[in-house]
């Protein structure tokens, strides 16, 4: 991540009224990233809907917005951190769409 946009995540998350989440966090690996998320919103009192969607719509801004310029790599662990995220708050898996 370049140190621009390092800074400009950094802005946004100092600036928002976003829950705080741990430095690095995002670099970590995807069940640390769930963990993480799941203590931040548990411990926060600035969330929106419930915990689990504010954990999720954190990590959806990361990739969407912060996480610009992801290697894929990166990126694919990402979208696992979701699957760890949903498995720690009981939610059932998304069930995806199979072209026929």
């Amino acid at each position: 991540m370049s140190k621009r946009r390092g800074g400009w995540v950094r802005r946004v998350q100092a600036t928002s009224n976003a829950m705080d989440i741990e430095d690095g966090l995002f670099s970590r690996t995807p069940r640390e990233i769930a963990r993480g998320l799941r203590r931040s919103v548990m411990t926060s009192n600035r969330t929106k809907g419930t915990k689990f969607q504010s954990a999720m719509s954190m990590l959806d801004w990361f990739i969407n917005r912060g996480g610009r310029g992801l290697s894929a790599r990166r990126k694919a662990a990402l979208e696992r951190a979701k699957k760890e995220l949903r498995d720690l708050f009981g939610k059932p898996p998304i069930q995806t769409r199979r072209h026929r």
